[in-house]
């Protein structure tokens, strides 16, 4: 399956962003542009957000429709969209806060993220 978007890693030093139990939320601007891939895909459910083993750190995350709900998924329901995260990446997304950001020269997904050890330079791949 051909992922949906480009995702970016940011390390989250010294706060905790969530104090609820949620294992991800979303920005507003993530909200908004989760809504619009999804209007795209009128057979999707939902986005899934996954890890994968990829980049000189070791860690990288993936974007695809979902179709389907698996067994051990979690599933985060918010302002209307919902978004699958995948078994394998449950504990490295904990109180993680998923964002959309636009410039000039891109616009990709980032997840600040409280769980990172490490990141690459160019900022698409992490460790734990």
């Amino acid at each position: 399956m051909a992922s949906v978007a480009s995702a970016t890693v940011r390390a989250v030093k010294a706060r905790r962003l969530i104090p609820t139990r949620a294992a991800l939320v979303l920005t507003p601007n993530a909200v908004q542009k989760v809504k619009q891939l999804l209007e795209k895909q009128p057979d999707a459910m939902g986005l899934k957000v996954g890890v994968r083993q990829r980049g000189c750190n070791g860690l990288s995350y993936t974007l695809n429709y979902a179709t389907e709900k698996g067994k051990f998924d979690e599933e985060v329901i918010q302002d209307g969209v919902r978004v699958i995260i995948d078994k394998k990446a449950q504990l490295t997304l904990l109180g993680t806060e998923m964002d959309f950001v636009e410039s000039k020269l891109s616009s990709e997904f980032v997840f600040n993220n409280p769980n990172i050890k490490g990141t690459c330079g160019c900022g698409e791949s992490f460790s734990v």
